[in-house]
């Protein structure tokens, strides 16, 4: 069942990717005070559900202030009684670029223990973590959590159909790339109503839980808000689906901003 985690984490968290250095809007998408809750649903089971925060902070790094990014993730019912997941995510990112400054993790996936922290220097182009000093290749690399606030907030104005873009993020031992395809825009009947959205394809790699042929497809508010409200994609055996359960503390009303 560590396939059900790492499926969580991908859908959650990852959400689109960006070119190198693309441009941030005028305001951030978001902004403190905003709760969104998401359930994960193997089939017809729900199977997980994640609650994605931003609160405010008194921290500060390089005397810059900071929104705290908190991300809570846990099985449910049937799921919970065979294999327990108990995650949590801390990310401070700066308030102006909304890149990252220090990231945390506390990991408890049934017998299984993860506690790691990070800190990003991003004019230095490198990441310190528990695992070892790691250099990346802009000055705009992500922890999931930071990454999935700044996807939001990109100026996506002048994107077309089939452009594919690139996110450089840290995770575990590592500094990846994800590839993302926009693919166009679709309504989509959610919990809170039918909603015009941007879609989205994020690569993906075949092994132990994905097929060769499987895809990943995202949608996404297109709205001032940039919410996820969907994620779906085929596994070995079945299929996964993330849906938005509730968002409260928008920036801007559902479709419109």
């Amino acid at each position: 069942m560590r396939e059900l985690a790492l499926i969580l984490t991908l859908i959650t968290l990852c959400k689109f990717g960006l070119a190198q250095e693309l441009p941030l809007k005028k305001e951030a998408a978001f902004k403190e005070g905003e709760e969104l809750t998401y359930k994960l649903k193997y089939g017809f089971i729900t199977a997980a559900e994640a609650t994605i925060k931003v609160e405010a902070s008194d921290m500060k790094f390089d005397g810059k202030p900071t929104y705290k990014l908190v991300v809570d993730a846990r099985t449910s019912g049937t799921f919970d009684v065979f294999y327990k997941i108990r995650d949590h995510y801390d990310s401070y990112i700066d308030k102006t670029e909304l890149t990252p400054y220090f990231y945390q993790e506390d990991v408890k996936e049934a017998s299984y223990r993860r506690q790691d922290k990070a800190r990003f220097y991003q004019d230095g182009k490198k990441v310190v973590a528990n695992t070892g000093t790691f250099s990346t290749p802009t000055t705009q690399t992500f922890d999931l959590v930071s990454a999935y606030y700044f996807a939001r907030s990109l100026d996506i104005s002048k994107l077309k159909l089939n452009d594919t873009f690139k996110l450089n993020y840290f995770l575990g031992d590592e500094i990846s790339s994800l590839e993302v395809q926009y693919v166009g825009k679709e309504v989509i009947k959610t919990k809170l109503g039918k909603i015009n959205c941007l879609k989205f394809s994020p690569s993906i790699k075949p092994g132990r839980i994905f097929r060769k042929d499987s895809k990943l497809y995202l949608w996404i508010t297109d709205d001032g808000n940039r919410v996820p409200v969907k994620a779906q994609v085929e596994i070995l055996v079945g299929s996964v689906t993330l849906e938005i359960k509730s968002a409260d503390g928008l920036k801007y009303p559902i479709g419109k901003g």
